[in-house]
């Protein structure tokens, strides 16, 4: 399939603006509606390889957060809480029902957020942060340089571009509300399907950490991608949307046995 990157379309919720590239399914029915949610300091930009591939069964919604990619700067922190609150709000306000949230990192966090704002058919976290063996600026700081080496080319040019966009100012504004945000407490508290995949090679979110978030929802699955890592959605691309697929498919099989 050839690659595309839709328009982007700005949705404002009192002074926050929000971005969604929306592509639809290629197949006439398509069967989930999968929300693509980035990391601190990056943008829908990364998810463009793994959008093209969802779209071939699914409709897929990739959204650019307040204050990042090409979108106005607030002028406080937004929280976790807050950034889940107006993903909900756009999704509720847009008729989208029961998709399948991603996150990736930091995005992680929001969709986990988000879904406890509406009911969601399945959460999908990607390289999830932030590992609590490592909870500070200087150790997660250290692990994001390492996982250079693991990258590719085309990956760290379109990260270092938009770190570059989003500003450090705006950067340090957030990590703190990042740091301080605990996915390991919050996910307990929700009852839905929830797969857990990361890059073999991947710093930033290592397998025992992984594994350890995944042990707090029942049921979690945790797949590491090899010869990937951090941003394992652009580099090991086929294998995360099989995965993704293959949850859907799941979540779908589920829903017509029970009726």
């Amino acid at each position: 399939m050839s690659s595309r990157f839709p328009d982007a379309h700005s949705h404002v919720f009192d002074d926050l603006v929000l971005r969604v590239r929306r592509w639809d399914a290629v197949s006439p029915d398509p069967r989930n509606v999968i929300v693509l949610v980035h990391g601190i300091g990056v943008s829908s930009r990364y998810f463009m390889r793994l959008a093209n591939v969802l779209a071939r069964s699914a409709t897929v919604l990739s959204i650019d957060l307040p204050g990042f990619g090409p979108n106005k700067r607030p002028d406080r922190q937004l929280s976790v809480e807050d950034l889940g609150a107006v993903v909900a709000t756009y999704l509720v306000d847009a008729g989208i029902r029961a998709p399948i949230l991603v996150g990736h990192s930091m995005g992680a966090q929001v969709v986990v957020e988000t879904a406890r704002r509406l009911p969601a058919a399945g959460l999908v976290l990607i390289g999830p942060v932030v590992d609590e063996r490592a909870p500070t600026a200087w150790q997660q700081g250290m692990r994001l340089a390492r996982d250079v080496v693991h990258e590719s080319p085309s990956s760290n040019w379109i990260v270092l571009t938009d770190y570059l966009r989003s500003g450090i100012r705006w950067y340090l504004t957030e990590l703190p509300a990042m740091l301080g945000y605990r996915i390991e407490e919050t996910l307990p508290l929700l009852d839905v399907p929830v797969l857990v995949i990361r890059g073999a090679q991947d710093p930033v979110a290592p397998e025992g950490w992984a594994r350890a978030l995944a042990r707090r929802s029942p049921g979690a699955r945790v797949v590491s991608v090899p010869g990937s890592g951090h941003v394992v959605q652009h580099t090991g691309t086929a294998a995360v949307a099989a995965e993704i697929e293959q949850l859907a498919e799941n979540i779908r099989a589920r829903t017509v046995a029970n009726g």
